[in-house]
């Protein structure tokens, strides 16, 4: 079984021209960091040109769909009755996409489907983890 998913969704860019580019991105889950979800934004859709990885709370973005969740880098909220706003807070500004609730759906039901919400903590390997803090530590 496949402990990766990733899934390529559509994010309309809010910018102050009246057209919104729509841009590929991805999100990303991965059982071995079971609490996280990353959302790849690819170079051509960057201010500096590289590619950029927000990595933020999946309970966040599940939050988020139903209302106004997040108060740091990353805010999720629902827009309209079909679009979700995601926000993304850094020194060089703010990025502000809409994604189609459906494809967050799709991927938060897959996620479950690896790791049920609620039952990430039996995904992680805390023996593994203090012996590798302790090794560090010498």
């Amino acid at each position: 079984m496949s402990t990766v998913i990733e899934q390529t969704v559509q994010a309309r860019l809010v910018a102050a021209a009246p057209r919104m580019p729509t841009i590929p991105a991805t999100l990303h889950y991965d059982r071995r960091d079971p609490f996280a979800v990353r959302m790849t934004f690819p170079a051509p859709a960057t201010l500096e040109g590289v590619e950029v990885c927000w990595t933020f709370a999946r309970d966040l973005l599940v939050a988020g769909l139903r209302e106004p969740e997040g108060q740091g880098d990353v805010r999720v909220r629902p827009y309209g009755y079909d679009r979700t706003v995601l926000e993304f807070h850094a020194p060089e500004g703010t990025a502000v996409v809409h994604v189609r609730n459906g494809e967050i759906r799709r991927f938060l039901e897959a996620t479950s489907e690896l790791v049920p919400v609620g039952l990430e903590h039996l995904q992680l390997d805390l023996d593994h983890g203090l012996a590798e803090l302790m090794r560090d530590a010498c």
